[in-house]
């Protein structure tokens, strides 16, 4: 490791960014200087323009991914370099915003019972049962599963946030099934041929594919979609928006209040302008 590298990774844990963003940010800087052939404290910032400008054009990359290479390219030349007048940016994006398709609790049955085994079984209903997210469930320890409380302890969420979210009791019988299957000991979902690692994420994404495939389902959506039903539903079924806020781990409230957007039951009680008006008295025969 070049000592460049090592010293971007220091800043990166001092302020407290997660392995992923870790990741990322150095894997940007790592195609920057392979893309020029040098080190990058020796690339200027024009040529960091260019090199912004190759990804979106040539390479045709999504706006999304630029923008993680945007701010890995940053963090390397604002705080690990001190270049702190480096000026390079991305032009705003100009994107429709699209609402997920939302799986019916209908859908989600299916999509579990076609699983391929116990293992992927229980991860599908952990994701929807918790509503958490890809990283969440990958990371999940068997001692954060508290059958005392009920309760499943999510560390080092989005944000390098802890949170608590209720244990289903269906849920812990799920759990319990593939406990005895399998008998997991750090990791609650350890990678197949390393358990002494935890599950990779496209792994996860491959396994939702897969039984969503067999279910005959075809809304767009990978797994962030259980999370997506998971918030949802729970609003359907009338639990207020803190609640659902906390569960989900959104640092906003406005993260939240979208799925009124998507709520089956808000959309059915909102009634059409057409359905006020007066209506007609009835032609004579």
């Amino acid at each position: 490791m070049s000592p460049l590298r090592k010293q971007m990774q220091d800043d990166l844990v001092v302020r407290g960014m997660s392995p992923r963003t870790l990741e990322s940010y150095t894997g940007a800087v790592a195609a920057l200087a392979k893309y020029y052939g040098r080190s990058p404290d020796r690339i200027s910032a024009a040529e960091i323009q260019r090199y912004l400008l190759h990804l979106i054009q040539e390479k045709r990359l999504a706006w999304s991914s630029c923008n993680i290479a945007l701010s890995g390219l940053k963090f390397f030349y604002r705080v690990t370099l001190k270049r702190t007048q480096a000026q390079f940016e991305l032009p705003t994006p100009r994107q429709p915003q699209k609402l997920p398709q939302i799986l019916a609790p209908e859908e989600v049955v299916r999509i579990i019972e076609c699983a391929d085994n116990p293992k992927h079984r229980a991860i599908l209903t952990t994701t929807y049962a918790a509503g958490l997210r890809l990283s969440e469930v990958c990371q999940l320890k068997v001692s954060n599963i508290d059958s005392v409380r009920m309760t499943i302890h999510v560390e080092q969420g989005k944000g390098a946030q802890d949170r608590y979210t209720p244990l289903s009791p269906r849920l812990l019988t799920e759990l319990r099934r593939y406990w005895t299957l399998h008998r997991p000991k750090l990791w609650l979902f350890p990678g197949g041929r390393h358990p002494d690692i935890a599950i990779l994420p496209h792994t996860v994404q491959r396994i939702f594919k897969r039984a969503k495939a067999r279910a005959g389902i075809t809304k767009q959506c990978g797994i962030h979609g259980l999370r997506h039903a998971f918030a949802t539903h729970l609003l359907e079924a009338g639990v207020d928006v803190p609640t659902i806020q906390h569960m989900m781990g959104h640092g906003h409230i406005s993260s939240t209040l979208r799925y009124f957007h998507l709520a089956r039951k808000h959309l059915g009680q909102t009634p059409s302008p057409l359905d006020l008006l007066p209506r007609p008295a009835p032609k004579p025969r």
